[in-house]
């Protein structure tokens, strides 16, 4: 059946026009490091709510993010969890005491650890007496541990919370098949040894297939680039720009590496293994060689391939986050404030990754501010296609009334404002884990560029979405 999308979306500027309109946003990483730099305070109004508690995070930290397959593939998921609230007990010196509570988001459980908050808690020393909870809801795991914090501290059952996150794609589970679980848990049960011959006889060679898990949709069965390059496809976005906008990502996030810009990433010494200090997927390329890659979910015609894609990451996340109150009591200096946020969900089929273009507008209406407040933009990349499809959506009337039912569009973000210290495609992507590093990147942004307001917001399975403002704490 023919894509709703790739139907609706005839009547939207044709591939030429959109092109055009990138060309007056050049997408080479001069201009925009250069533009980077002329970016100046402005005197806003605070988001400060009258009788409501300001919530801030002090600080956060996250391990390097590796490919999968590197120097963490003989990990846990709590062993990466730990280094993370290591490193943060480490980075603010908080009180291991003074800590209420403690939440982490991953995506992928390993069973033996399904509650990777409180073992990574306990390993890193929490005391025994501190709770800990894991939530999921796919790439905004984290995102959800932060704002459950946030809600945790507004209510006043807390003072002081530990969110973040955590996913190792190295050593996911694989099961065996149901019909050779439901042979073994029988043969549990069995009593005598007719029983067990008698289920042993039933035995099958292709009971020995596994079940390996998959980046796939449970209720349309599509792997999440499938949909990616469907989406791509309806919105008219073509194999190069996909592919400049992933070298982009990679050459802005190599000169923020190389700068010391990525300063929320802390050293982890690898049991057994050497000390690993930076991510290692920051591959800059060359447009010609990513010319040559094959499609790597649509065969033949796809534009979506592993070099315009995230890829599968090991790493975990951490921040600190504190009423502003009780901060101040304890005699630190916030980077932000957690303002107002939003979660959305809409159709999983052929509007899985337009989170970013619901979240966006409906968090800006809350918090009174517009496109034009916001001086830091972080938004999490899946697929070069899936970015440029929301910026797409974002500037357009016609779908802002025909699907969101709205009267005009929100407007496009300027690249110069964009993802400018690199993104997920580059820095990579550990499902439960890059909330945080959204939120970080926003918050060291907005401390060095001068500005006050930044916008986070990520796409994730199941069609969801979610937005947050995030507020400079003043100097």
């Amino acid at each position: 059946m023919t894509s709703l999308l790739t139907y609706t979306f005839k009547n939207l500027p044709s591939t030429s026009q959109w092109a055009l309109r990138f060309s007056m946003r050049p997408l080479s990483c001069s201009s925009q490091l250069r533009a980077a730099a002329d970016v100046q305070t402005k005197s806003k109004q605070t988001l400060a709510k009258p009788n409501i508690r300001n919530i801030v995070v002090v600080d956060g930290v996250r391990t390097p993010f590796l490919l999968s397959g590197t120097s963490y593939k003989d990990l846990m998921p709590h062993d990466l969890a730990r280094a993370a609230l290591s490193g943060l007990l480490h980075r603010t010196s908080v009180p291991k005491d003074v800590v209420d509570y403690i939440i982490f988001g991953t995506v992928i459980q390993e069973v033996k650890t399904s509650n990777v908050a409180r073992e990574a808690a306990l390993g890193a020393g929490f005391s025994d007496k501190t709770p800990a909870h894991t939530v999921t809801m796919a790439c905004i795991s984290s995102n959800q541990a932060m704002t459950t914090a946030v809600s945790l501290i507004a209510s006043g059952q807390c003072d002081v919370v530990v969110a973040g996150g955590v996913e190792l794609m190295s050593d996911v589970p694989i099961r065996h098949s149901r019909k050779m679980r439901k042979m073994m848990l029988d043969l549990s049960k069995a009593k005598t040894l007719g029983q067990r011959l008698s289920l042993i006889s039933k035995f099958r060679l292709n009971f020995l297939s596994p079940e390996l898990p998959a980046v796939a949709e449970f209720s349309t069965n599509e792997t999440m680039g499938h949909s990616a390059d469907r989406l791509a496809a309806a919105f008219a976005i073509s194999r190069l720009e996909q592919d400049e906008y992933a070298l982009r990502s990679h050459s802005l996030a190599k000169k923020a590496q190389d700068e010391g810009l990525l300063s929320d990433v802390v050293p982890f010494k690898v049991p057994g293994k050497d000390t690993v200090t930076q991510d290692n997927g920051i591959r800059p390329s060359s447009l010609e060689q990513m010319a040559k890659l094959k499609p790597a979910f649509i065969k033949p015609y796809g534009t979506v391939t592993a070099a315009n894609s995230s890829f599968l990451t090991d790493g975990a996340s951490a921040v600190l986050i504190l009423a502003e109150e009780k901060a101040l009591a304890m005699g630190y200096k916030p980077k932000a404030y957690l303002r107002d946020f939003m979660y959305v969900s809409q159709d999983p089929k052929d509007q899985l990754l337009l989170g970013p273009t619901y979240a966006t507008p409906k968090v800006l209406e809350k918090a009174g501010l517009t496109m034009n407040d916001i001086d830091a933009f972080e938004f999490h990349e899946a697929f070069s296609g899936q970015i440029l499809a929301n910026l797409k959506a974002m500037d357009s009337d016609w779908f802002a009334q025909n699907y969101m039912g709205r009267k005009a569009k929100v407007g496009s973000p300027p690249l110069e404002k964009f993802n400018i210290w690199g993104g997920s495609l580059s820095l990579g992507h550990p499902f439960g884990a890059t909330g945080c590093r959204l939120v970080m990147a926003a918050a060291n942004r907005l401390q060095k560029e001068g500005g006050q307001y930044g916008l986070v917001a990520a796409c994730a399975a199941g069609g969801q979405g979610h937005a947050m403002i995030v507020e400079a704490y003043p100097k």
